[in-house]
Order: structure tokens, then C-alpha cells, then sequence
């Protein structure tokens, strides 16, 4: 009789690993997130520049409202001040504070030489590449609601849970006010993932998380100081830092969506090369050496 397949006796099996889950790998990388400094650092800035805002508000005499139709409302009702504060915040620091983590996620593996032990583990590239992604981007939604809800509550604390005017000159009611709040924050969370997107994909190429977090933060700025170039007004609608205001539609009546959907697919244009090009980079990387 033949032997053919049969193991001899005594002889071990060959070790068969089960492949983690990516979203096994996401879990991972949070928690990397919960233990990291820098974590916290942003998070703080969130938290801390809306009571500042709210504070000074307080305390002063005489308000110059502008020409802004929520800053005209800001003891008038507390929900102004989260409108105000993504206003305020979503020119620059918000965008920075998206980037501390999506510039750090793959260089910080670089620097401490652990990029070569975690992929030594059941998992590949890919999935690795993904929950280091997802993870920047659940940091950065984590970042906005966060600042809208410290924004909200300080400002509902010092002047009331009162009805607001939209810039159509609407008023709605304070519940309404609030689904507003919400939806405006959700809305300026698409042109963030992609600023978010671009940080990954310099973490990824640069190696150096300082030079990846400067890097995404000065693509803001640059694209900020094309758009003040006479004679450049056609490519206006299309760069990433005019995105940051599409949220203002959902603040009209009746709702223009026009900008969101305009933003939605003109910020895939800036995410999507940057997330496939950090991918096939991380695909290619040499790790051999730490």
C-alpha cells in the first residue's frame, strides 16, 4: 500500500497562523493612539480654544459683530458659537490638528525602528496600511465633534439654548439649530480626511514624522496663497482650501447642497491619489533594516 500523504508517526503538523482582521489591526492602532502623547496634544487644542473663545466672549463690553450673521448672534443665543468656532478654526487649525497624528501614524513606526515587528505578525501590508488610515481619520473626526461639542456646551452655558438665524436670514429653532451643528461639522469633515490623507501618504514617504506633519500643514498654506493670485481665479473652485466653507450650505434655507457636493468629489481628487500612492510606497518599503 502506498504511503503517499501519509505523515510519519511522531511528526508535528506545520504551524498554521490565522490571518488578524483589519479591523483587528485598527483596534491595534488606537490604542497606539490612546498611549501617545501627541494624542492628547491635539485633543487639548480642540478643547481648550473654544472655552478661551467662549471666556474673552464673556468678558468683553462691546461685540463687533462684522458682517457675519452668527457673530451678530453670540449672546443672543449659545449656538452661535460652534458656528463661529469651526469658522474659525477650520482655516488652519483644525487642518493642524488632523495632521499631528496622519503625519506621525507610519513615520513614528520609522523612528522607533517597530515597522519590521508589526508586520512580522499575521497581518499584511495592506491591512496595515488601511487601520493606520482609518485611524488618522477616526482621530480627526474625533478632533471636530470634539471642538463642536466643548463649542456648544460653553456657549449654550453662557447665553442659553435659544433659537438661531441661518445665513439665509431663517430662524429655526434650537433643536433645529443643533442637527445644524452637527451637519455643518460632518460636512467640513470631507475636505479634512483629505488633508488627513495627505499626511499619511508624507508619514509614509518622508519617514520623518515632524517634516510629514509641516509638509501636510504647508500644502493648507500654499493652496491658501495660490488662491490670492490675480489671474488664477479658474482653479479657485477646485483647490482643497476652498472646500473648507462648503459647509456653509447646510446652513441655508432651503439647504444648498450645491458646494457639498461639489466639495465631496473634488476632495476625492486630493484624498484618493494621496491614499493609493502612500499605499504602493508602503507596499514597496524596505523594512530589513528596522
Amino acid at each position: 500500500m502506498s504511503s503517499v500523504g501519509v505523515a510519519p508517526a511522531g511528526a508535528l503538523a506545520a504551524p498554521r497562523f490565522k490571518r488578524a482582521a483589519t479591523l483587528t489591526v485598527y483596534r491595534w492602532e488606537l490604542r497606539k493612539l490612546v498611549s501617545q502623547k501627541r494624542t492628547y496634544l491635539g485633543l487639548g487644542l480642540a478643547i481648550i480654544l473654544p472655552l478661551i473663545f467662549v471666556m474673552v466672549q464673556s468678558l468683553r463690553q462691546h461685540h463687533d459683530h462684522g458682517d457675519n450673521i452668527f457673530a451678530s448672534q453670540i449672546t443672543q443665543s449659545g449656538l452661535a458659537t460652534p458656528v463661529l468656532m469651526l469658522l474659525f478654526l477650520s482655516v488652519f487649525m483644525l487642518p493642524l490638528i488632523a495632521s499631528l497624528v496622519a503625519g506621525d501614524i507610519v513615520a513614528a513606526e520609522d523612528g522607533n525602528g517597530t515597522l519590521k515587528t508589526i508586520l512580522t505578525r499575521s497581518v499584511d501590508r495592506g491591512q496595515v496600511f488601511a487601520a493606520k488610515a482609518l485611524a488618522a481619520v477616526t482621530y480627526a473626526t474625533i478632533a471636530v465633534f470634539l471642538s463642536a461639542a466643548v463649542a456648544t456646551a460653553a456657549g449654550v452655558a453662557a447665553w442659553g439654548f435659544n433659537r438661531v438665524i441661518t445665513y439665509s436670514g431663517t430662524v429655526v429653532s434650537p433643536s433645529e439649530g443643533l442637527l445644524l451643528v452637527f451637519a455643518a461639522n460632518a460636512c467640513y469633515l470631507i475636505p479634512l480626511i483629505a488633508v488627513a490623507s495627505i499626511g499619511v501618504l508624507l508619514s509614509t514617504v518622508t519617514r520623518n514624522s515632524a517634516a510629514a506633519v509641516v509638509g501636510a500643514v504647508g500644502v493648507t498654506i500654499l493652496l491658501f496663497i495660490i488662491a490670492q493670485i490675480p489671474g488664477l481665479e479658474g482653479i479657485r473652485p477646485y483647490l482643497l482650501t476652498e472646500q473648507y466653507e462648503a459647509w456653509h450650505g447646510l446652513l441655508r434655507t432651503p439647504t444648498n447642497w450645491s458646494p457639498v457636493s461639489h466639495s465631496a468629489w473634488v476632495c476625492a481628487l486630493y484624498a484618493a491619489p494621496a491614499l493609493l500612492a502612500g499605499y504602493l510606497v508602503f507596499l514597496r518599503r524596505d523594512v530589513a533594516g528596522g
